[in-house]
Parts: structure tokens; C-alpha cells; sequence
């Protein structure tokens, strides 16, 4: 089977294309004048640019490097970096000479590494700096397969060891002469990565993905999306060890759009506003953080430009039904012109004034949520996948969104239910299998290529799924009755006054909930007052609850659940069992006082 995308004529020369190899010399030889990457050196200084062209040459000068330290097709290299050109540059330098990446999130404990380089068995690693270098350190001389750790960060303070090399990226261009690697021969069917799934119990397991996997994924992702151009510019600041970002990265790259790479968390409303991105990626928590501080700009706002600010909002969200296929007023068509003029286009402007589409993934979008984005002008794509899918399964389409629904699938991909409600997903994106663990393989993939993805959905009569639950997180009362807590959670997290929140309930008689507050807008409060406004959140979710659902009582905990606490993976999914037990004794008390 082809797999296609919408890049006019350029499109059907690399429809027939099966590895990502071959992506690389198409698009670094078409565009090579073209600018490609965008970063920063230091927080003061300017986005710099480089071409495809001079990416190709610092790619094929560092393929050079790691071959002379004896890397060979297949062997795996772990990569410990924050999101940056280098982490680019090194995957696809691996990519071309026949080496697996094993990406890992640079959150993760020395103890979490060490694992994973011991369980895929790395020769090699690639870290960033002095913080990522140490988690390794310690246990480089016992791991006999790790036979050398790159920096590439050059000035740090930790003696030096013969085992580590220091590489100054910036002079890749420079060391070129002489320094050529010419591409090794790779199959479609050839392990690509080797992406280590965090997840919420248990050690983690290695997903490998193949050229096939993730080419299939590519293009039809383009089919499914909006059109991309080399005038788009995307902002990317999730993890590239995230499946969800490193796809998108390789979207960029087939369409020849142009990326920059944001300095820090902390620095994004900066960085939009000085890129000016057309596209991006992100989860569900930036839209809650970018809604809040809209939402406190406007409390902000004299009554008569609050009573304007809350008109325009009406009219954009009345406007917004046309993306539902819902009609739309001779009224409203008359009056968004003047509320986009004096208020929706002032929101646009604070991300850059020129954003096309976001896409949404990684935890579900409450649609309330979309809606006022869609209200804005904003529009988010909410999307479906798993990091075993490559990792895209279903996106929703411009123009005929479906709040509450990831979309329907992708081309090409296949998705059905189980008898209990379990998505089951079959296509050429599904993973070759886990590194090294069949038996988990034949569990979750089964005889007839259907792989079981343990969450919980419905395919609505527009084909377009939605996810209720994950099956391992339902709740089961003490009365039988069965509980989603997602559903829940996610009504609880779109109150501005709620940070995040924890459904629990399991054999009771009767559901509970940790809500952690949000500080930016309890600045100064007694807890009183907090719990006073947590309790009135509460029951407003009851109201649209069925009677065994609602929650009757809560607990404010202070503490964000975050992954240094280990109370969140990497992928910033709640570890529910490490909630229940830090907080144990709390939640005893709930439903011991009666």
C-alpha cells in the first residue's frame, strides 16, 4: 500500500518514498537554500537561522564522527537531551548510518536511564550537558555494552573520563572537509527507534518502530491535516523523545516547513511573539494555562471593556459553530467582523497573530475548552495515538471538528471496539513489537494484528471516535456501579480554580476527589476561602453527574503532582496508584469520617 500526502507535485515524488533516509537527501537536496531551523544560543540573544543545506552538512559530518567511534547498522544509542538543532542533527546522523535510536525524556532519574541503557543494551550514549552526563557516570563502568557517552555541551566541571567525548556541534560545517559519511542501505522494515513507554506502573517497556511505521504514519497524517508549505513555521517545545513530538518534527521535514525551538517552558509566550508560528503542537495543559491567562487579563478589565471582552467572546463562540457543520445567525455574521476587530484578534495577538491550527494530544481536551479557543480564532485539532501506533491513530479534521471526539482515524488505519469497549487499532503504524519482551508483545498485538490499546471508546456515526477511559483506570464501587474517572477529572480541570485532579473511589461506596489548587489564582488566599471556591467547582460537576457518579466529598492537596515527585510519567499522564498510596492515610480519613 502507498501512502501519499498533499504536496502538489512535489508530494507525488515522495509518495513512493519507504524510509526516512530517503525523506532526508530529498528534502536536504530540494531546499537546501531554504531556512530550516530556528534557535537560540542564550536567552538575550536573537533566533539564528540554517538552511536545509547546511543541516545536511552538519548531519553527514556528524553520521562521519560516530562511525569512527564504531557505531555499526543496529546498534542502539540512547539520547539524553533537551529539544534542540542537536537532537535533530543526532537523529537523523543515526538514522543514515543504520544505528537505532533510544530516546529518553530529559526528566528522567539516573536510576530510569540506567535501566533503560542496560535493557536495550546502548553502546553508545548522546547526552546534552553536566546534568544529563552525571545520571550516567555513575554507572558507565558497569554496563560492559556503553563503550562511549558524547557531550555535547563542552564546558562543564566533572573530570574527565576516557570513556567520554566532548562535541562542539557548532563546528559540525567546519569539520566537513575530509569528514563525509556516505548513507548506509537501510530496509522499511529496519528498527528506526527504540522510544521507551513511561508508563503509570511497572518498568517501562521499548517500542520499535520501524521506517514503515513511522513513514505510513507521516503521510498519512499530511492527508489528514490541514495543508503544509515551506512558508509555515512551527514552535516546538514538547519533548522530541515524546513519540508525539518527534512525528511532528518528521511532518516538518517531509513538507519542508521551518521549525524554532523554544528556549524553555517558561519562555514560550516569548517565543511566540517573536517567531510568530503558523502551527504547533502541544497538550492539554498548555491550553489550560494559555486559557487562564486570558481569563485573568480579563478580570482584570474595567466593567464596561469586561461586559466587551465577554460580548466578543458570545459572538466568536456563536461564530465558531460553522466548524461544526452547526448554522450561524445573519446576526452573528454581522457582528464578529467588529467583535474579531476590537477583541478576538487582540487574543490572537499574543500567540504570534499568524496561528493557523494547533494540534492537541497526549490527555484529552476538554471541549469547552476547544470551543473557547475556537472562539478566539484559535483552532485546535484534537488527535488520538500511542507511542506502539507511531504514534498517531485518529485526528479531528478542520472544519468539521467534533468536540469531545479525537476525530476519525487516519488513512489507512484501521480502528474498531472490543465486546467491553477497549479500542483496538490495525494498520502499517502498529510497532514491530517490544525490544526484547515477546511476551508482552503477543499480549498487547494479537494473532490477527489487532493491537489492544487498554483504552476505552466508542466510533460515533460520523466515524469519528471517542476515548472515555483508560480500561485499567475504571472504578468499580462497592455497589458494582463503574466509573470514568477521566470524564470526571477533565470537567474538574476546566475550572480555572483547579489545577488537577484525582477520581478515586475504588471498592467505596461513594467517589472522592484530590484536587490540587491553581496558585496563579489562589496568589494570597487562606485556605478557607479555597476551599470554600473548591467546594462550589464541586458542585457544578455534580449537577451534570448521574447519582452513584457524584463526588460528595474532596481533598485539597498542596503539592502539584509532577514528575520529579514521581507522582506523573514523563508524558505527564497522574501515576494513580503512587497518588493513592503518598495520600493513604488522607484518603482513609475521607471516608472514615462520616
Amino acid at each position: 500500500m502507498g501512502f501519499g500526502v498533499s504536496l502538489s507535485e512535489e508530494g507525488a515524488s515522495q509518495k513512493s518514498m519507504n524510509t526516512i533516509q530517503e525523506i532526508f537527501i530529498s528534502r536536504t537536496t530540494r531546499s537546501a537554500d531554504d531556512v530550516y531551523i530556528y534557535s537560540k544560543r542564550e536567552r538575550t540573544a536573537t533566533f539564528s537561522s540554517i538552511t536545509y543545506g547546511e543541516f545536511a552538512k552538519r548531519v553527514s559530518s556528524f553520521a562521519a564522527s560516530l562511525h569512527q567511534l564504531g557505531i555499526l547498522p543496529g546498534d542502539r544509542v540512547l539520547v539524553a537531551a533537551e529539544s534542540s538543532p542537536q537532537w535533530i542533527i543526532s537523529d537523523f546522523a543515526l538514522i543514515n548510518i543504520g544505528a537505532i535510536s533510544v530516546p529518553v525524556f530529559p526528566t528522567l532519574t539516573a536510576k530510569q536511564v540506567e535501566y533503560i541503557l542496560i535493557d536495550s543494551g546502548a553502546v553508545v550514549a548522546i547526552v546534552s550537558n553536566e546534568y544529563q552526563l552525571r545520571k550516567i557516570l555513575n554507572s558507565l563502568d558497569s554496563i560492559p555494552t556503553l563503550h562511549t557517552v558524547i557531550v555535547m555541551e563542552l564546558q562543564i566541571s566533572l573530570p574527565t573520563h576516557p570513556r567520554v567525548h566532548f562535541f562542539h556541534f557548532e563546528y559540525l560545517e567546519k569539520q566537513q572537509s575530509g569528514n563525509v559519511h556516505e548513507h548506509v542501505d537501510v530496509n522499511p522494515h529496519d528498527t528506526v527507534t527504540i522510544i521507551y513507554t513511561s508508563g503509570t506502573t511497572g518498568n517501562p517497556k521499548g517500542v520499535m518502530l520501524t521506517h514503515r511505521n513511522i513513514i505510513s504514519n507521516v503521510f498519512a497524517a499530511l492527508e489528514a491535516i490541514p495543508p503544509l508549505s515551506a512558508s509555515d513555521i512551527f514552535l516546538s517545545f514538547l519533548p522530541l523523545s515524546h513519540a508525539f513530538e518527534r512525528i511532528a518534527s518528521y511532518l516538518i521535514f517531509v513538507a519542508g516547513c521551518q521549525v524554532a525551538y523554544a528556549e524553555s517552558i517558561d519562555t514560550i509566550a516569548d517565543n511566540m511573539l517573536e517567531i510568530r508560528p503558523t502551527v504547533m503542537t502541544a497538550v492539554p495543559r498548555f491550553f489550560d494555562r494559555l486559557s487562564g491567562r486570558i481569563e485573568r487579563s480579563r478580570d482584570s478589565l474595567s466593567p464596561i471593556r469586561k461586559k466587551l471582552f465577554d460580548w466578543a467572546v458570545l459572538v466568536g463562540k456563536e461564530n465558531a459553530k460553522r466548524i461544526e457543520r452547526k448554522p450561524v445567525s445573519i446576526a452573528t455574521r454581522l457582528q464578529f467582523p467588529i467583535a474579531d476587530k476590537l477583541v478576538l484578534s487582540k487574543i490572537r495577538a499574543r500567540t504570534g497573530g499568524k496561528i493557523r491550527f494547533f494540534v492537541s494530544g497526549g490527555a484529552a481536551l476538554h471541549p469547552e475548552l476547544g470551543r473557547t479557543f475556537a472562539a478566539f480564532g484559535l483552532n485546535v485539532l484534537e488527535g488520538y495515538g500511542l507511542t506502539e501506533t507511531s504514534p498517531i491513530v485518529a485526528v479531528n479534521k478542520l472544519n468539521t471538528l467534533e468536540w469531545g471526539t479525537v476525530g476519525p482515524p487516519l488513512p489507512g488505519v484501521e480502528v474498531k471496539t472490543a465486546t467491553d469497549g477497549e479500542i483496538l487499532i490495525r494498520g502499517a503504524n502498529v510497532m514491530k513489537g517490544y525490544y526484547n519482551n515477546l511476551k508482552e508483545t503477543s499480549e498487547m498485538i494479537d494473532s490477527d494484528g489487532w493491537l489492544h490499546s487498554g483504552d476505552i471508546g466508542i466510533i460515533n456515526e460520523n466515524g469519528s471516535l471517542k476515548i472515555t477511559d483508560r480500561k485499567k483506570s475504571i472504578i468499580v464501587l462497592g455497589n458494582g456501579k463503574n466509573i470514568s474517572p477521566a470524564s470526571m477529572e477533565a470537567m474538574l480541570e476546566s475550572s480555572h480554580f483547579i489545577d488537577q485532579a484525582v477520581v478515586i473511589g475504588e471498592s467505596r461506596d461513594h467517589c472522592s476527589a484530590l484536587l490540587v489548587p491553581n496558585r496563579d489564582v489562589f496568589t494570597g488566599s487562606d485556605q478557607a476561602e479555597i476551599q470554600k471556591l473548591m467546594g462550589n467547582e464541586i458542585q457544578k460537576v455534580n449537577l451534570g453527574l448521574a447519582s452513584f457518579e457524584k463526588i460528595r466529598k474532596f481533598l485539597i492537596i498542596q503539592e502539584p503532582f509532577t514528575i520529579e515527585n514521581g507522582l506523573m510519567t514523563p508524558t505527564l499522564k497522574i501515576r494513580r496508584n503512587e497518588v493513592e498510596n503518598r495520600y493513604k492515610e488522607a484518603i482513609n480519613s475521607l471516608y472514615n469520617d462520616r
